[in-house]
């Protein structure tokens, strides 16, 4: 292992390669992690770069800030990034982005659903002149249902979103620091990463891999976090839920006027009035039903409205940890990244 000072040395000599690894309680697997991301070292130098492993702690209640802090006491490649609480996956992405040094930053699981090994094809592609490298998966070691829910999700977002988002990408990619500086720019809190990659543009390509299975311990990703998830990416990159509103509205109105005309015929010519309460029970439920999905669609565009002019940040820093001379260092490791973030407050205010 690399002294701290050598350690510095090796970075004035190369390029920097920030490895951005959110994580929520991820003790059982963050050992098997390290040690993965610690053997590319040889295969980083052949590409001239050194790395940084940038962990990100959202909020674990498990071992896992005790581990993170003794790798970063052992290793001065290792950079802690505690937040306040727990804010959630893509807040901490975009904590690590915002924190992380390199002149390229990859993003990727602490899982190891995202095998470390795929990354010299992405700095393939990077050395290219692609700005944006990104994952595409090609197979999913998880359930048939839940692989299922993804397709459908990825192309319904394709499909009524404003701008292509690539289908079956996730957040695990290779970003050039002007990409990084773009998305550290975007003032919006609500994120969904790889759409806002996406909506960037710059000059763009995807690199098919296996995904793999998670190696140890219990997805942090729930069902209702998925969803939630998805609802983000719907309603963040498309207006067609509201317009969706406006077109069924459009339609009650046209249903109830030939009902009308219908109802009408029948008294004036046929002189019968037409009876059937169930039919009429019916109609008002279904109409019910309507309004209520419709204030629902709308409910999401407003709360994400209210997010937004409150102004609070996406996410807290409550510590920055890693070595320095040898030393552990807490909140003001790194005053660069710190200033960074204090410069991210006040442009968000």
């Amino acid at each position: 292992m690399m002294r701290s000072d050598e350690t510095s040395n090796a970075c004035a000599g190369a390029g920097l390669l920030s490895i951005v690894l959110p994580c929520l309680n991820e003790a059982a697997v963050l050992p098997a992690t390290f040690d993965r991301l610690s053997l590319m070292s040889s295969t980083l130098a052949e590409w001239g770069l050194d790395y940084e492993l940038v962990f990100v702690n959202d909020g674990s209640t498990d071992e896992t800030p005790e581990l993170l802090d003794r790798l970063a006491s052992a290793d001065a490649r290792v950079r802690v990034v505690h937040l306040a609480r727990n804010f959630g996956h893509q807040a901490a992405v975009s904590a690590g982005l915002l924190v992380a040094r390199g002149e390229v930053v990859a993003i990727m699981d602490a899982d190891l659903q995202d095998p470390p090994e795929v990354l010299p094809a992405f700095l393939g592609k990077w050395r290219e002149g692609f700005q944006v490298v990104y994952a595409i998966r090609r197979n999913r070691k998880e359930g048939a249902l839940k692989r299922a829910a993804y397709w459908t999700f990825y192309r319904l977002l394709n499909a009524i979103s404003e701008i292509s988002i690539p289908l079956d990408s996730g957040d695990f990619c290779l970003l050039d620091r002007s990409a990084v500086d773009m998305l550290n720019q975007l003032p919006e809190r609500q994120r969904f990463v790889r759409g806002l990659r996406t909506w960037i543009g710059l000059k763009q390509i995807g690199v098919e891999y296996e995904r793999d299975a998670r190696q140890a311990g219990k997805p942090s990703y729930t069902a209702g976090k998925l969803i939630r998830l998805a609802v983000d990416g719907l309603v963040s990159f498309s207006n067609v839920p509201l317009k969706l509103v406006t077109r069924l509205g459009v339609l009650s109105l046209l249903a109830s006027f030939i009902m009308g005309l219908w109802v009408s015929y029948a008294f004036l010519y046929d002189k019968q009035t037409l009876r059937g309460w169930t039919s009429t029970a019916c109609l008002i439920l279904f109409m019910g039903s309507v309004q209520m999905i419709s204030l629902g669609i709308i409910g999401e565009y407003l709360s994400r409205i209210f997010v937004e002019v409150k102004g609070r940040p996406t996410f807290l820093i409550a510590r920055i940890t890693q070595r320095r001379d040898g030393e552990d260092v807490g909140e003001n490791a790194d005053d660069h990244a710190n200033e960074r973030v204090r410069t991210r407050r006040e442009a968000n205010r």
